[in-house]
């Protein structure tokens, strides 16, 4: 019995050396054929053989085309015996021949690698061979596949290696019904773009019979990411419309309040991402391990010094050029010029580095969509601005002071308001808003003295669309904005699509010239 048992292990082996000789004179076309004979016996020792071709480096001796691993010796190459790994000899390099390979040979060894490795007793590398398999298919892998899957417990594992099989399956010649369950399982497991791979190149070479349920596979996947791809849309026209919010809310109070049309806004947008860089410059050189706590540092100093700034703008000019809106824009645009030469001066005039901290960087599937961390936390940032700044407009003294020199300054001043300095504080609040609008900008765009031009005139946009001087305009306008860009670019493009959104907001303005929420108040009538 055990004579018997050695024997058939021996004819194994001679069999197994027999089918690894093969390759010495196999024609290259055929050599794919015997790697799949080789990697259907699903004897591990096989491994190191095809990992060995794969990489171009099996040899075969001339005198007798026996196949060999290699490695050096002097001079010399030692001859490894392919199926024990022992070193059997030496032989000088023009004795041997290098086995040649191509591409698609080297998909036919990776599709039979990952075949082997179905059954390794770690999970990983068993993952890692059903997902070779779904990438280079092969009829020639189905009973490997079946045999793992039905030993196969981890529930991972097993759904990739059923995914992997469908794949297999339809350049098989199994039955139109396997065929048809394969198709299914294509469709709702792999799905996407890939699946759609998949299917149109199994549609070429399939049988009549399941054309019908490839197309309506495709047809349904093709659906679903049209839906998906409109959700991206509208994600990206919310990340948008966040950034806009942040731009323009600080705006929409000075121009509701005072009336003037502030051209240097943009600017202190700017003042806050370079406010940003400056903190993050500090806490590289003298705190690294504060970095990830760099923004939350920056957002209150951005606050006051953009806030300061507006201040002293403020003071400075504004105050002298009330109820004279041409001569505001004219200095507030004088004012921005001399701010973007100020900070070339100080900076220079190319980008500078802001880093995203660890908790900002990176992405997250959702369904069928990608959504980045740092445009995650723009959005919650954005809306926590906007309902931090709402509470106190409606819950404050100074809110309250503001709201009633909006509606009608004249009667604020009458009652005791000082309306002189609730300008002042609303300038200094709206250009501390814009700052920390530019430590968020400085996440997602470059810091350079022109940050804030690329956003003016869009924050202008929303202010008018939404109703001057209304919070719950300045959102709904600046979402809106937002996500009617993002639908208008894939089709029209990015420029074309700016002058569309300008064109229906003048034409929009002619029917309702205060915007969607307009304030009322005696004043403002009037």
């Amino acid at each position: 019995m055990v004579f018997a048992l050695l024997g058939s292990v021996a004819l194994a082996q001679q069999d197994l050396k027999t089918q690894i000789n093969a390759l010495a004179s196999a024609k290259l076309p055929e050599i794919p054929a015997i790697v799949q004979s080789l990697a259907a016996t699903g004897d591990p020792k096989v491994l190191p053989v095809l990992e060995a071709l794969g990489e171009g480096d099996l040899y075969f001796r001339k005198s007798d085309n026996a196949v060999f691993l290699t490695k050096p010796a002097g001079a010399n190459l030692a001859l490894v015996d392919p199926l024990s790994g022992e070193t059997v000899g030496e032989e000088p390099k023009g004795a041997l021949t290098k086995i040649r390979v191509n591409n698609n040979l080297r998909r036919a060894i990776r599709s039979a690698l990952g075949g082997l490795t179905l059954l390794s007793p770690d999970r990983d590398v068993r993952l890692q061979a059903a997902d070779a398999v779904l990438k280079s298919p092969s009829a020639e892998n189905l009973g490997l596949l079946e045999a793992a899957i039905a030993k196969e417990t981890d529930a991972v594992v097993k759904a990739r290696m059923e995914t992997a099989r469908s794949v297999s399956v339809l350049g098989s010649d199994l039955g139109a019904d396997e065929k048809k369950a394969a198709i299914e399982n294509i469709r709702d497991k792999i799905g996407g773009r890939d699946a759609i791979g998949i299917l149109m190149a199994a549609a070429d070479k399939s049988d009549p019979a399941v054309k019908p349920d490839i197309d309506a596979a495709i047809a349904s996947i093709q659906g679903n990411l049209a839906l998906w791809d409109a959700g991206q849309n509208i994600w990206y026209g919310v990340s948008l419309g966040s950034v806009l919010l942040l731009a323009a809310i600080g705006l929409a109070i000075t121009f509701g309040v005072m009336g003037i049309i502030n051209m240097a806004h943009g600017e202190m947008v700017m003042l806050g991402a370079y406010s940003t860089f400056v903190v993050q410059d500090i806490i590289r050189d003298n705190y690294p391990g504060l970095f990830d706590w760099s923004l939350a540092i920056a957002l209150p100093v951005a606050f006051l010094v953009t806030g300061a700034a507006g201040l002293i703008i403020e003071r400075s000019v504004i105050r002298f050029l009330y109820g004279r809106p041409l001569e505001t824009l004219l200095a507030t645009w004088g004012i921005s010029l001399i701010l973007q030469q100020l900070v070339r001066t100080i900076f220079g005039p190319t980008n500078q580095e802001v880093g995203n901290p660890s908790w900002m960087a990176g992405s997250f599937p959702l369904g069928g969509m990608t959504i980045t961390w740092n445009r995650l936390w723009i959005v919650a940032f954005s809306l926590s601005v906007f309902f931090a700044l709402l509470v106190v407009m409606k819950r404050s003294a100074y809110g309250l002071q503001m709201r009633a020199v909006t509606q009608n300054r004249r009667m604020a001043s009458s009652m005791g308001i000082r309306t002189p300095w609730v300008d002042a504080l609303t300038f200094a609040l709206g250009s501390g808003i814009a700052g920390i609008a530019g430590v968020a900008l400085s996440q997602i765009d470059n810091v350079s003295p022109n940050l804030g031009q690329s956003y003016i005139i869009d924050s202008f946009m929303v202010v008018v669309f939404g109703g001057v001087g209304n919070l719950w305009g300045t959102l709904v306008g600046a979402l809106s904005l937002g996500i009617l860009n993002k639908f208008l670019e894939p089709t029209v493009g990015a420029v074309l699509g700016k002058i569309l959104v300008l064109v229906l907001i003048i034409l929009f303005i002619q029917k309702r010239p205060r915007g969607l929420f307009a304030l009322k108040g005696r004043a403002i009538e009037a």
